[in-house]
């Protein structure tokens, strides 16, 4: 008895365009034709067919089916390659899924890793943006601290995010006096912060560089100008420090 194309797929619980890929990429062999030009596909082919589906069904790619062989003598080792990759995949989508419940709980931004998701949303755009570059940059002892840095309030913190773009010298050295004291605590209590950069995996010289590159970007022109003078401020305590 011979099959149709259609026939076949149907018998397979599959579909004619799926037949016409296993030919193309060689996973099913052609049969022969009739004198009419008609395909005509027999047993050995619907057991090739519905071995081929079984296989895509348990999760085996396609590019492995041939692989795996025609038959299914001494299946055990190929069951257990598959049966770790579906375990591992399990894990994943397992893993992902806390992540969500993470997310979800804090109505973070999805992009946002879930060790970030408590803190984000309580932060401003930029503040998030910078939160996560430097998340990339700080070595694993930092990013703990980091975190529970980003997490206290200053009484500096909304006038630093509202601050106006056209405010002119005395505003920006006003604002720089009064957060001067409040990161000089800062810097007490989490020392590495003088020196953010010295300890990052991605190595001092690199990580300087694009924090540099992440304030630039994610902090209006203004807020840079602060914070410039803060750093100027900063500097001459350290020097005043340094001589009494």
């Amino acid at each position: 008895m011979a099959f149709s194309t259609r026939q076949l797929a149907d018998l397979a619980g599959t579909t004619v365009k799926a037949v016409r890929h296993y030919h193309e990429i060689g996973l099913l062999d052609m049969p022969e034709r009739a004198s009419n030009g008609y395909k005509q596909y027999r047993m050995s082919h619907l057991m090739r067919l519905i071995q081929i589906k079984r296989l895509s069904d348990l999760g085996v790619p396609l590019s492995q089916v041939a692989a795996m062989g025609r038959a299914d003598e001494e299946p055990d080792e190929a069951i257990r390659v598959l049966d770790a990759e579906l375990a591992a995949t399990v894990d994943r989508l397992n893993r992902v899924r806390a992540e969500l419940a993470v997310i979800l709980r804090h109505r973070a931004p999805m992009h946002v890793s879930p060790d970030l998701a408590p803190l984000s949303r309580n932060l401003s755009d930029s503040q998030r943006s910078l939160l996560t570059v430097y998340s990339k940059i700080l070595s694993k002892e930092a990013l703990p601290e980091f975190l529970e840095m980003i997490s206290e309030s200053h009484s500096t913190d909304d006038d630093f995010e509202t601050f106006p773009d056209d405010a002119d010298e005395a505003a920006i050295d006003q604002l720089a006096e009064r957060m001067l004291p409040e990161v000089r605590a800062q810097i007490a209590k989490y020392p590495w912060t003088k020196n953010p950069a010295a300890t990052s995996p991605l190595g001092p010289e690199f990580a300087a560089n694009a924090m540099g590159h992440a304030v630039a970007e994610f902090y209006r022109p203004v807020q840079i100008q602060v914070l410039i003078r803060l750093d100027a401020l900063l500097s001459q305590q350290e020097s005043d420090d340094d001589t009494i």
